[in-house]
């Protein structure tokens, strides 16, 4: 407490001492001047002096004893971030570090703050550009793998701080990959004493000279313990060479017999091929070494050479990588099954490796075998083409060998047949679905068109009667536009877009109301039976569209017959039949493919021929025939798939068999699921039935930026006795509603417009008036719209459409504009 006292007395000390010399210095001026007002002024200004320097005085002392709780307490902030799997920084606006964990200084060392770290340059422009996006947004739009000479990372980096100035990084390490790692596997494990009981040691070495992995007889050969680990060796010390370039195991001198190097560099032959140096892509991947007594060969002497040389080409037969050799003449040995696939050349070996090759390569081929035959133990690769894919540039790797008897070259060739089919699948899928996108779209553009030409020859037909001479003009451009519209729905259907609109429905009624047409389509020479079997359960699909699947298997039918019997006048039979399968049916096929169930089923079968074998498989592929040129487009029967795949069916092509077993004709089986109708399907039949009789009027508000459809659609409704608002976009039609002059019963609008496209409208329609339908309108499928668009008791019919069926839609919608549909 007196050191308290001691420091509270000193100052008050001071005041009074200086008090006292104001005072005394006030004095002075008024015995010197005698004037009161000088002494005055003299005064205020000793006055404002003191109350500046006490202000400084007081700042100074509140500086010094700023409280250290107000400092960051980076203590608990470094407990909180030490992770020993991930390396964790927080950097100032100044790119300063300010704290760490111990990971971070482990991995890039305490003198480095991120985004300046010891990576290489791309990585470094990486973090940089980071860095910026995480000042700038808060943090890094995405994570960047930044990576040294030996490891790699992924960075991320976000803002933080209560005034957002500080940047937390955080690095994670990227697992590589190695692919090789298995190959060490199989060397220290089975395979690898299955070789050294064949007198083989084999080793896998790295780029750099280092043994990763060896089999126990090379530990035994070389170290005298196959137990010794052989991982961190330097392979060349362990073998040494005479003055006739013989090669031998350091260790066992020259008691020892001459061992043969084989040098199998694991480089992927698409990399070789794609680099312009090739040698210098093998020298810097890792090897596979063979050492072999030089007694032993794949072409040795004796009878025992050759029993070992037929137990190597039993291990080498095993290997995935494609292994061929030849001699030195350049004709081959042995390949192994690896390499037969690789190259196409299937069981019977050809006589020389340019055997393989197209001719323009043949020369190439030739000259490198013999160069590595006759030269000096050497590899390499050539890039070739090989007669199975002329259009495929491949890499083979060649070796010259010693010490193998007659073999002196030793040819690989990476097996890709499973990467090639894979990849021709990639690009048939892509293909079908640019092909799809196209046709959805080329059929939302043409339905517009025919909209307004439909509507247009529905409005004519009502001012002209049966008789006028224009009557059946107007009457035969509609049923031409229908056929089109047929047309943009078979388009949709190939690419499974069409809007079905399914009914529940008997197959025999759809038989018979194509039978007629299908007399028409058949011809006098061709037979049409049909048989049906009893207590057929109903099924759910497109009538139209199940008009459509029968029609294109007539025609597909037809043509078969007359190809195969000799032109038009080939005479033969469709048998349309339908059948009732049951769930314990589907249960006794034991099909992986259809679901177990109650199912009506159609079969329709020609006298055609059959379908080949090899095709059998693509037969419901788009734009594939096997028809004349300009004879078919190959989408009729990917059409049939589509929609009876849309219509939750299945369809199987196969063969018929005749009475004497051979092929009679093809036969298409279709397997639709049997309906069961609920109490609330009923329910909604009934209601739509008396909604179609709307006749109560109303306000419409219709938007389409197509002009001919907008025209065609008012006119339509207005007959109706709807008092009809149009507008030509989403943004216009948005306007009108909430300009309020209008009480709207109904919005008719079109999907997809300029500007603001018909749901966007919708949405904020609905905002204000949440109870009014919206009926939209398009040419694009139904289902894919309903899965984008996503409002509530949203109606939709498809384009193009009559002026019926506007009007009894409209009358739906007016009648249920709760339910959707």
């Amino acid at each position: 407490m007196k050191i308290v006292k001691a420091q509270e007395s000193g100052p008050l000390m001071d005041g009074i001492a200086v008090a006292a010399a104001v005072l005394a210095s006030i004095a002075l001026i008024q015995f010197a001047t005698e004037n009161t007002a000088a002494t005055l002024a003299y005064a205020g200004g000793l006055v404002v002096l003191g109350l500046i320097a006490f202000g400084a005085a007081r700042a100074r002392v509140s500086a010094q004893v700023q409280p250290v709780a107000d400092m960051p307490d980076w203590s608990v902030t470094v407990a909180a971030i030490e992770r020993a799997d991930e390396a964790v920084a927080i950097t100032d606006r100044a790119n300063r570090l300010v704290c760490a964990n111990a990971t971070f200084e482990l991995w890039f060392g305490s003198s480095n703050a991120p985004p300046r770290l010891p990576v290489d340059g791309a990585s470094a422009e990486k973090l940089t550009r980071l860095a910026r996006s995480a000042w700038r947004d808060g943090k890094g739009s995405e994570p960047v793998v930044v990576a040294d000479e030996e490891k790699s990372w992924e960075a991320r980096a976000v803002r933080a701080g209560s005034g957002d100035e500080y940047l937390v990084w955080r690095f994670t390490p990227v697992t590589r990959t190695n692919p090789l790692a298995g190959i060490g596997v199989h060397i220290t494990g089975l395979f690898g004493k299955v070789l050294g009981a064949a007198g083989i040691a084999v080793a896998l070495v790295s780029p750099d000279g280092m043994v990763r992995a060896a089999n126990p007889a090379l530990a035994r050969r070389a170290l005298g313990d196959e137990n010794a680990s052989m991982s961190g060796q330097e392979f060349v010390r362990l073998l040494r060479s005479d003055d006739r370039e013989r090669i031998f195991f350091s260790r066992e001198g020259q008691k020892g017999s001459p061992q043969t190097l084989v040098q199998i560099p694991l480089v992927d032959p698409e990399l070789a091929a794609s680099e312009k140096t090739p040698g210098k892509t093998a020298a810097e991947a890792p090897s596979i070494m063979l050492l072999i007594d030089s007694g032993i060969g794949l072409g040795g002497w004796g009878g025992e050479s050759k029993g070992q040389a037929a137990q190597l080409e039993g291990l080498l037969e095993q290997l995935p990588l494609g292994l061929a050799t030849t001699n030195r003449d350049g004709k081959f040995l042995f390949a192994n099954p690896a390499f037969r696939r690789a190259s196409g050349i299937g069981a019977d070996l050809p006589p020389y490796p340019s055997d393989l090759v197209v001719p323009r390569d043949k020369t190439a081929m030739s000259d490198a075998v013999r160069r590595y035959g006759q030269g000096p133990a050497s590899s390499g690769d050539v890039a070739v083409r090989l007669r199975g894919e002329p259009d495929e540039p491949v890499s083979i790797g060649l070796a010259g060998v010693r010490g193998l008897g007659e073999a002196a070259v030793l040819l690989s060739l990476a097996d890709t047949t499973e990467e090639a089919r894979l990849k021709r699948q990639v690009a048939q899928a892509t293909k079908m679905q640019a092909v799809g996108q196209l046709a959805g779209g080329v059929a939302h553009d043409f339905n517009n068109v025919l909209t307004a030409i439909i509507g247009y020859c529905d409005l004519m037909l009502l001012r002209h009667t049966p008789g006028d001479s224009d009557y059946d003009d107007i009457q035969q451009i509609k049923a031409n536009s229908n056929r089109a519209a047929s047309l943009t729905r078979q388009l949709l259907a190939f690419s499974r877009q069409q809007t079905l609109q399914p009914e529940v429905l008997q197959l025999p009624d759809v038989l018979s109301e194509v039978s007629q047409l299908l007399k028409r389509l058949l011809g006098a020479k061709i037979t049409l039976k049909v048989r049906h079997d009893r207590n057929l359960g109903p099924v759910r699909a497109d009538p139209r569209q199940l008009e459509q699947v029968v029609i294109n298997l007539a025609v597909n039918a037809r043509d078969a017959i007359q190809s195969s019997g000799g032109g038009e006048g080939a005479s033969g039979t469709l048998t349309f039949a339908t059948r009732r399968v049951e769930a314990k049916d589907i249960r006794r096929m034991g099909s992986e493919i259809i679901p177990a169930g109650d199912y009506t089923v159609l079969v329709a079968e020609d006298t055609g021929g059959g379908i080949p074998a090899k095709v059998l498989g693509n037969i419901f592929e788009p734009f594939f025939t096997t028809k004349e040129q300009g004879k078919g487009t190959g989408l009729g029967l990917s059409t049939v798939y589509g929609i009876i795949k849309q219509s939750g069916g299945f369809i199987f092509a196969s063969n018929a068999k005749a009475a004497d077993g051979g092929i009679k004709g093809a036969r298409f089986t279709i397997y639709l699921p049997v309906h069961e109708a609920t109490e609330e399907e009923l329910r909604r039949t009934e209601v739509e039935e008396k909604g179609s009789n709307w006749s109560g009027g109303g306000c419409i508000l219709l938007v389409e930026d197509e002009d001919m459809v907008r025209a065609v659609a008012e006119r339509a409704l207005a007959r109706q006795g709807y008092t009809i608002v149009t507008a030509s976009d989403g943004d216009e039609g948005l306007e009108i509603v909430r300009s309020g002059k209008h009480p709207f019963d109904l919005v008719v609008s079109d999907v997809v417009m300029p500007s603001m496209n018909g749901p966007a409208m919708a949405r904020e329609i609905r905002k204000q008036h949440p109870a009014l339908p919206i009926l939209f309108m398009s040419g694009y499928a139904e289902g894919e719209l309903r899965s984008e668009i996503d409002i509530e008791a949203m109606h939709f019919i498809p384009k193009p459409f009559s002026v019926k069926q506007i009007a009894d839609k409209v009358g739906e919608v007016l009648a249920n504009p709760r339910k959707g549909g």
